[in-house]
Parts: C-alpha cells; structure tokens; sequence
C-alpha cells in the first residue's frame, strides 16, 4: 500500500521545485488591480442617476424604476464582440479606439427595434494584463457608451496565459435596452412606398477583417504605408472607430413617432438595419415581411476610397464584397414616404451623412430573381427581399 506521508527529509515538493504561485503561473492580480484604478474614472462618466454602486462590485446595479411608467416595456439584449479586428490594434500598439467598435456592434443591433440601450457590461480575456493596455480599452468602451448615452455599470478582466500570448486579448460585452411595446419597430410595421435611407459609415466599422487582412498581407503591404488615397496610413484607414448610431436612430424615432393610438398609420420610423455580416443586403433583408421587397440604388452614393482599395488590391469579386464589408452604408432606416426628406435632413444636421438610397414595394414575379443582386432572407429569417439595381457612383 502506497502512504501519502512524505519519506524523512523530503520536502513534499518533488525535485525540491521552489514553490509555485499564482503569479509565477502567469497571473497577476496586482496589475489587474492597477488597471482597476486606471480606468474606473472613465468608466464612473459613464453613470447616471440610475446607477448604484460604483466601480468594482461582483454586480452592476441599474435602477429600472422608471420602467413603472411603461405600459408594456420589452427588455432588449444583445451581445457580440470586435473580431479581428483586434489584430489591427495589436499589431499598431493603439487599444483606446477598439471599444467604439465593441460598443457600435452592440448598441445598434438594440436600437434596431427602437429601443434605448440602458446599460452595458464588458469581457476582455488577455495574454497578461498590462494595466495601461487594458485601461486604454475600457476608456475607448466609456467613451463609445458615453456618445451612445449607455451606462458601463461592469466588465470583467480575465488573464490567461498559456491560452493567449502575451500581448494578444479579445474583448466581447453586452448590452440592455428597454422599449414600449406599441413602439416596437419592426417587419410589421414596413409598407409598400415607404422610403429606404442609407447613413454614411465610418469606414470597415469591424466586420469583414478577416477578408482585407488576407488581401493586405496577399500584397504584402505594411501598415504604415501612407496610401495617398486615403490620406493616410493604412493601419490608420483599418483602425478607424466604428460609427455608434444609438442616439441618432432614437432621435429620429422619437422626432417622428408612432402616432394614434397604436396605428401604423402614424408611424413615420417603420425601422432599422444594422449593417454588419452579411453586408447591406442581406441585414436589410432581415428587417423587411415577406412579400416586400426594397430596391435599393447603388448610384445613390459612391464606395469610399477603402473599399475601392480592397477590391481593387485584392480582385474581390463585387458580389464578395457586398455580402462581406458595409460598402459605406452603416445603418439604414426605412421611414413613411411623407417623412423622407425630413428624417434625411435631421439626420444631416446631427453631423450624420444620410441620402434616400431606396424603396420598398410588392415583391412580384417581374423581378429578376436570379444572381447575387436579389437577395430573400438571411440569418435564419425568412423575410423580406432587396434587390441591387445599377453601379455604383
């Protein structure tokens, strides 16, 4: 029988190893601490009225008082993350810009059904904290919520060495809103005639990055290569924050709101589409019934430089291209015939470019339904279509 008691003179560590601790394993909670003191300023901006606590509770408390003047209110989630384009950030040593991407991916997917983003948490799993690296990160995420006008009541900073590399991290959050039931924007509410608008994005915005890091390195091109085109150097080009689109939508929404007692009829907001995966198509698709279908003019606008260079440096097919990267459009509204040119002006004078891009009407058998320019459902949502007509400006 074997004994668990140690032989005289061993040390009950075999090969007399010195002891092991959590630090020498790769983990360092004094810097994850430090990276706490660093941040928690930006974060504390972020907080309102409706936010107890502060920083560094096991729970982020958000009072929901006022939802006692709903009649119906419906929470709205959703959670994502930056994807690659983290990489970018990485690789340029620059890490307070991301958060705008992991706070618009998040946001604008709520806003969509009209509803107001009342808070957020946030996850970033590192190789090894570096306090003033993961300060920088969570500062972009307080800033990108401050614009969204979200509180970031909680995050989580979690060190894995072993699993990440040193100087590698992800980040991923999640978000909470709140909507009236009757307000609810959506399928239903979209009709034949009404008008579809196209908001300028900012660039990538942070989906796609797998594709144009695979034509970049294909040609071998650095990224601080100033590309004349773009007035810049590349890795500036790619690193460019995503646009957050929160508090333009629900503006809009709230300037041209549901009217009559719950009629459609009123309705001038019928909805929204956030322009990530998939392309412009493809997420506008999601948003529409079946039975419609929106006709959307690419001559409408003209593909920013960046996208030009892709496709260009890469040979992407079109079609590649637009089921892939956002092509300059970010988030679309489709608004009442009579609201068109009014929603499109209150969207410019915010600072936002916006220009009518479409329309929607019956779906019929005329319609060339063949080709990559008629797409019908997406993302498992057997709704709507869009049609692609003509080139692009």
């Amino acid at each position: 029988m074997t004994s668990a008691t140690p032989a005289a003179g061993n040390t009950g560590t075999p090969g007399n190893t010195a002891a092991i601790t959590y630090a020498s394993a790769g983990v360092d909670v004094e810097a994850g601490d430090r990276a706490v003191e660093l941040m928690k300023d930006a974060v504390k901006a972020t907080h309102n009225a409706s936010v107890l606590g502060g920083v560094g509770g096991f729970a982020g408390l958000y009072d929901v008082s006022r939802l006692l003047t709903y009649k119906k209110p419906l929470l709205a989630t959703s959670t994502d993350g930056v994807g690659t384009k983290v990489a970018i950030a990485q690789a340029m040593d620059i890490h307070d810009t991301i958060g705008f991407d992991l706070v618009g991916m998040v946001v604008d997917d709520i806003v969509v059904v009209g509803a107001e983003p009342l808070f957020m948490t946030d996850y970033i799993a590192c190789g090894k904290v570096v306090p003033e690296r993961i300060a920088d990160i969570v500062r972009g995420i307080a800033a990108a919520c401050s614009v969204a006008g979200t509180a970031l009541v909680g995050g989580e900073t979690a060190e894995h060495p072993g699993l990440l590399g040193e100087h590698e991290y992800d980040v991923a959050g999640a978000a909470t809103g709140v909507v009236e039931a009757d307000a609810l924007l959506g399928p239903d509410r979209v009709r034949a005639g009404d008008v579809v608008i196209g908001m300028a994005s900012s660039g990538l915005h942070s989906n796609g990055y797998s594709l144009v890091r695979r034509v970049i390195n294909h040609a071998g091109w650095s990224l601080d290569r100033h590309i004349s085109e773009l007035g810049r150097t590349l890795g500036e080009e790619l690193l460019e924050p995503t646009r957050v689109y929160a508090a333009d939508c629900l503006d809009l929404a709230r300037t041209f709101p549901v009217t009559g007692a719950g009629s459609l009829a009123g309705a001038a907001v019928h909805g929204f589409s956030h322009v990530t995966g998939g392309g412009l198509a493809a997420n506008l698709a999601r948003v529409l019934p079946q039975g419609l279908v929106a006709t959307v003019d690419r001559a409408t606008w003209e593909l920013p430089a960046i996208f030009k260079l892709v496709s260009e440096l890469g040979n992407v097919p079109l079609a590649d291209l637009e089921r892939t990267l956002n092509l300059g459009v970010g988030m679309v509204a489709i608004v009442s015939p009579e609201a068109a040119d009014a929603a499109v002006a209150r969207l410019n004078e915010r600072g936002l470019p916006s220009w009518v891009m479409g329309t929607v009407s019956a779906d019929s058998d005329s319609i060339d339904k063949s080709g990559p320019d008629y797409v019908q459902g997406a993302k498992g949502v057997d709704g709507g279509a869009v049609r692609l007509v003509n080139a692009y400006a």
